[in-house]
């Protein structure tokens, strides 16, 4: 059967994609890609990276098109997925500079895309920083911010080192709690 794929509407267009047919993703591909980088673009802020947001969607859409259960329109669907593919792009840049020990400022600056990134992910640690007990953030403020030794921090505060230890561990505990929240997919 001959279909003129550019009249068909998405739903008809999605149950030929569930049906195996190549032309149909092809159509979906065409009428979303552009709308898709510009919702990528204007998070990620980089061409490159918006690119491979919307690659991975559509990879995704083809390889899961007999399991999507849609309910609402695709075209919320598409949306959303590309926002929570985002998000999990921002997210494994945020795990890279968490293993080295939160520090994106000094593990990202190796491209503009990733200097991007990295500042976003700065923005969310510094807002859940802000949200940390009053003691434990101050502790965390003079040990990654300030770069105070665990025995200056002691000293400045009157805690032991113990006490300053535990509270680095608490916060950075709480971060990577509450990062892992907002990213989880």
């Amino acid at each position: 059967m001959m279909h003129s794929y550019s009249l068909l509407t998405t739903e008809e267009l999605l149950h030929l994609l569930q049906e195996d047919d190549p032309q149909a993703f092809e159509e979906l591909y065409k009428r979303y890609w552009f709308r898709l980088y510009v919702s990528a673009h204007k998070r990620l802020r980089v061409k490159e990276a918006a690119e491979e947001a919307v690659q991975t969607l559509f990879e995704s859409l083809w390889k899961n098109r007999h399991h999507l259960h849609i309910h609402t329109s695709l075209e919320n669907y598409l949306f959303a997925s590309m926002r929570y593919i985002v998000l999990k792009m921002l997210y494994q840049q945020m795990e890279t500079a968490m293993s080295d020990d939160l520090s994106p400022s000094v593990s990202l600056q190796e491209s503009p895309e990733q200097e991007i990134i990295g500042r976003d992910l700065q923005h969310y640690i510094q807002q859940i920083v802000n949200r940390l007990p009053e003691r434990c953030r101050q502790v965390y403020q003079l040990s990654r911010e300030e770069m105070k030794t665990h025995k200056e921090i002691a000293r400045l505060m009157g805690i032991s080192e113990k006490t300053v230890e535990n509270q680095i561990t608490k916060a950075l505990r709480i971060i990577k709690t509450q990062l892992h929240q907002l990213f989880s997919l």
